[in-house]
C-alpha cells in the first residue's frame, strides 16, 4: 500500500469537511469517529497521524502581549528543558513524554460545559480562544517532588470562562476533566489509575486573579506535552493540580473527588497549597531544586503568591488538609 507523505500545510482531500456537515459540528465529529472505527488498521493509523498534525487555526494570535502585573524572582526556564521534562500520566509516568504526546489529535477539540449552569453547551476550542482576549503571564510552578520551573504562559483568566459559562448561584466548585483516548495515550491503558484525569477548584479559587487557562507557552501555541490545547495553571498550588488537555468543565455544589485523591488520598489532597512547613509523607517540602540550574531555593508559602490567595483560606490556616 502506498502512503502519500504530505507536507504539514497540505490537507488531504479526505479531511475536507463536506458542505452538509460543515454547519453541524456534532455531526462532523460523530462522522469522523465512525469513519475512523471502520477503516483498516494501516489506513486508520494514517488518519490518526493526519489529525494529530493539523495546523493550529489560532496561531496568528501569538505572541500575545505580556501582563506585567505578574513578575518573577528568577529567569524563565529554558524552553528546551521545559519541553522535555514533563509529567503527563496519560502517556507514561516518566518525565520523557514529549514524543508520545505528539500522537494526540488536538483539532477538532470540543470543550463541554455542564452541571449547575444556566444552559449546558459545547464549544470548539478555536471558537472559545477567539472569544477570549489572550495575554502572556510568567508564573513560577512548584512540584510536590520538590523541583520548580518558571514558565511564560499564554492564555486567559479562568474567571473569564466562569463568567462566560454563567454558573448558577448555588454552584460552589468546578470539576475539570481531561480527554480519554487509550488508543493514543498508552498510560490510560493502565487500569490501576482512576481514568479519566479529573481536577477541581472552589469557585472562589477558580475566579481568583491568578487562576489561568493556558493555550500557549513561550510565545506560540502550546506544545502537546504541556497539555495542549487547554490546560490549567494555578501557581500557588502543587503541580499535580494543573490538569492538561481539558475537555469538560462541570459546575457543582459537591466537592469533586479528584484523580490524585482517588489514587493516593493520604499524600495528595484536594487543596494542595504549597507550604514548606508541611512535609510530604515521604520527603521534606522545605526547599526546591530550580530545574535547569541545579540551584536549591527555600520553598515559599503559597509558592510566594500569598498576597493574591491567602484570603481564600482564612480560618483554615492550621489545617493540614489545606496543604496535603
Amino acid at each position: 500500500m502506498n502512503i502519500i507523505r504530505r507536507r504539514g500545510w497540505e490537507i488531504p482531500e479526505r479531511l475536507i469537511t463536506p458542505e452538509h456537515l460543515f454547519f453541524n459540528r456534532r455531526s462532523f465529529l460523530a462522522g469522523s469517529a465512525s469513519a475512523l472505527a471502520i477503516l483498516p488498521g494501516a489506513a486508520a493509523a494514517q488518519r490518526v497521524t493526519d489529525l494529530a498534525n493539523l495546523p493550529d487555526p489560532t496561531a496568528d494570535l501569538y505572541p500575545a502581549r505580556r501582563n506585567e502585573k505578574y513578575v518573577l524572582d528568577r529567569a524563565i526556564t529554558d524552553e528546551k528543558i521545559n519541553a522535555n521534562y514533563n509529567n503527563f500520566y496519560e502517556f507514561n509516568s516518566s518525565k520523557q513524554v514529549a514524543a508520545q504526546a505528539q500522537k494526540l489529535p488536538i483539532r477538532p477539540w470540543l470543550v463541554k460545559i455542564d452541571g449547575m449552569v444556566e444552559k449546558p453547551f459545547e464549544i470548539g476550542i478555536d471558537e472559545l480562544i477567539r472569544k477570549m482576549t489572550l495575554e502572556e503571564r510568567t508564573y513560577r510552578h512548584r512540584c510536590v517532588e520538590a523541583w520548580s520551573m518558571a514558565i511564560a504562559w499564554t492564555g486567559f483568566p479562568l474567571a473569564k470562562l466562569v463568567g462566560f459559562t454563567k454558573p448558577l448561584g448555588s454552584a460552589k466548585y468546578v470539576r475539570m476533566e481531561t480527554f480519554m483516548d487509550a488508543k493514543v495515550a498508552p498510560g490510560q491503558r493502565q487500569t490501576w489509575y482512576p481514568w479519566p484525569y479529573t481536577e477541581g477548584l472552589t469557585l472562589a479559587e477558580a475566579t481568583n486573579d491568578l487562576a489561568f487557562l493556558a493555550t500557549g507557552a513561550y510565545g506560540h501555541p502550546m506544545a502537546k506535552q504541556h497539555g495542549a490545547p487547554l490546560r490549567l495553571a494555578v501557581p500557588w498550588k502543587y503541580g499535580f493540580k494543573s490538569i492538561k488537555s481539558i475537555v469538560r468543565f462541570t459546575f457543582t455544589d459537591q466537592r469533586p473527588h479528584t484523580y490524585w485523591e482517588a489514587l493516593q488520598a493520604q499524600e495528595y489532597g484536594f487543596w494542595a497549597n504549597v507550604n514548606p512547613e508541611v512535609p510530604h509523607p515521604r520527603w521534606s517540602q522545605a526547599d526546591e531544586e530550580v530545574i535547569g540550574t541545579g540551584e536549591r531555593k527555600p520553598t515559599l508559602l503559597f509558592n510566594g503568591y500569598g498576597e493574591y490567595v491567602a484570603g481564600l483560606y482564612k480560618g483554615m490556616e492550621t489545617s493540614e488538609r489545606l496543604w496535603a
